[in-house]
């Protein structure tokens, strides 16, 4: 199979999927065939060791495990994906080779490559598969958004910077710092401008006014 980053329309199946090159990294949404991008770049590395890391060390004291990618996640016989990361708490889904079914929290981390397909068809399927609750990390300017399946679609919660400590709605006493998940240099040519209040030109009418 060629190693494209177009899909490739068929209706590939599990199966199909399971016997292609181990050394190609591929997900199948609605039976369509979609090549994973090159390898991540340090600052999405860093990112998702970050998050692994900090959900893992929460997880412990929880029924619930952390899997960072590639871990192949079977949500039906023609969608087949490899979340950034993702956190299952029921252990009858978690099978030898791979993950059965929707997780609770689906995490990924965008890329310009990606994030068009992040957002539309993972996010779609997501819904429809039954995924709680989702979070979509964007590396610069540092946000993540936390979203909550309601009914068939999903509901913003809330959008949280680096300075900021995320809640998650599913798990009421996860809080995560994010100030260090996204510690990381800037390139020269990545600044942030801040919008910032003035001073105020307006004063109070005095009583005789």
């Amino acid at each position: 199979m060629p190693n494209t980053s177009l899909a490739v329309k068929e209706n590939f199946t599990w199966d199909d999927y399971r016997s292609w090159p181990d050394d190609e990294r591929w997900e199948i949404i609605d039976g369509e065939a979609f090549a994973m991008s090159p390898a991540p770049n340090l600052r999405h590395q860093r990112i998702a060791r970050s998050l692994t890391s900090k959900l893992s060390d929460y997880f412990d004291k929880h029924p619930c495990e952390v899997f960072p990618a590639p871990t192949d996640v079977k949500l039906s016989e023609y969608d087949v994906v490899q979340p950034d990361l993702l956190v299952v708490c029921d252990e009858n889904q978690m099978k030898r080779t791979h993950i059965e079914g929707a997780p609770t929290l689906i995490i990924e981390i965008l890329s310009p490559s990606t994030s068009i397909h992040d957002r539309m068809h993972k996010m779609n399927l997501y819904a429809a598969s039954g995924v709680k609750e989702v979070w979509l990390v964007t590396p610069y300017p540092a946000l993540v958004e936390v979203y909550l399946l309601e009914g068939k679609s999903y509901l913003l919660i809330q959008v949280f910077s680096k300075d900021d400590v995320l809640k998650s709605p599913t798990f009421k006493d996860l809080k995560l710092d994010l100030s260090p998940v996204f510690d990381f240099p800037l390139d020269p040519e990545e600044n942030l401008y801040v919008v910032k209040e003035g001073p105020s030109h307006y004063t109070t009418p005095s009583a005789k006014d």
